[in-house]
């Protein structure tokens, strides 16, 4: 049974991966990190919870020692619109708390690393429409700028120090329990809300703005089955994953499938240049045959869950 330590918990991603992780592994077994205070319920209700910086080394080698872990979740990260307004708190963050983390995991013999990058690591110079595993990363963004620098380094203690990393290159990830935040694809979950308790929406990106996309269901699933693959059959240690892609404005028309009252407009803000560079689909072929690969929700079905869910809350 692994001992896993999810860093960053407390995120849009955390907080529904612990209690999926805890199901699987046992609650016990799962240890929760983060630096919000309070962490959210639904992590601090199912299993063990601890305050944790990723940039305090000495403390995140403390507890992996005392915690007999063996695995790691490192998840804390400043999304691509927060990263913009502050370039430089995204960069400490995301490379020096992850370079701790692999340095953590050398000195204590972890057995495996789940670090997820993410489709801002393409750039304007990168083919649009199905964009490839293997291409061309020049991202924009500092965000993008951190993410390309991951995965390089990921591959580096792979092959300096024999660690077993692991990462996917996620899309825009959409979440019925935990609100996004200070990302370019944040408009995609906000839309539900707003649909649900106003019947309108301003979105900050245009109308036929197309980007990938991911419900958060398949964005557990996709690292639990990164996880567990056969190292045998992996012949890289970054994929890319996605689960749909669609226009701003294609989602608003589903919608409306459920909520035929809802009303849109089109404001479209800093963001908007971000999400120019991005991919507007994504052929994660390497990950379907390598791993096996497979979501389970297109946008009907995705939108039909997220209506059922948020309607019965809101």
């Amino acid at each position: 049974m692994r001992r896993i330590l999810v860093i960053g918990a407390a995120g849009q991603i955390g907080s529904e991966l612990v209690p999926a992780l805890r199901e699987i592994y046992g609650s016990e077994n799962v240890i929760a990190t983060g630096r919000r205070t309070p962490l959210p319920e639904i992590i601090t209700k199912g299993g063990p919870v601890i305050y944790l910086d990723a940039l305090q080394k000495d403390t995140l080698s403390k507890v992996i020692y005392e915690r007999d872990i063996d695995t790691i979740f490192h998840m804390a990260s400043l999304l691509s619109a927060t990263g913009e307004k502050m370039p430089q708190a995204a960069w400490n963050i995301n490379i020096n708390g992850l370079l701790n983390v692999l340095e953590a995991a050398r000195s204590y013999s972890i057995d495996r690393i789940i670090w997820p990058s993410s489709i801002a690591a393409f750039g304007p110079s990168t083919p649009r429409e199905n964009t490839p595993n293997e291409t061309i990363l020049q991202p924009s963004t500092m965000y993008g700028i951190s993410k390309v620098s991951g995965e390089l380094l990921i591959e580096y203690y792979y092959q300096k120090y024999g660690l077993d990393t692991r990462s996917m290159r996620l899309p825009g990830i959409i979440s019925s329990e935990t609100l996004p935040g200070g990302g370019t694809t944040d408009y995609a979950v906000e839309i539900f809300y707003e649909a649900i308790k106003n019947k309108k929406y301003t979105c900050f990106l245009k109308e036929e703005t197309r980007l990938p996309m991911m419900y958060m269901p398949d964005c557990t699933k996709c690292m639990v089955d990164l996880l567990e693959a056969d190292p045998s059959k992996l012949k890289r240690h970054v994929y890319n994953v996605t689960g749909m892609s669609f226009s701003a404005g294609e989602l608003a028309l589903e919608i409306q499938k459920h909520v035929p009252e809802f009303k849109i407009d089109y404001k479209p803000d800093f963001r908007q240049a971000i999400a120019d560079s991005w991919p507007m689909s994504i052929d994660d072929s390497l990950a379907r045959a390598e791993w096996e690969w497979n979501p389970k929700y297109d946008l009907q079905k995705m939108t039909k869950d997220m209506i059922d869910i948020l309607r019965k809350r809101l």
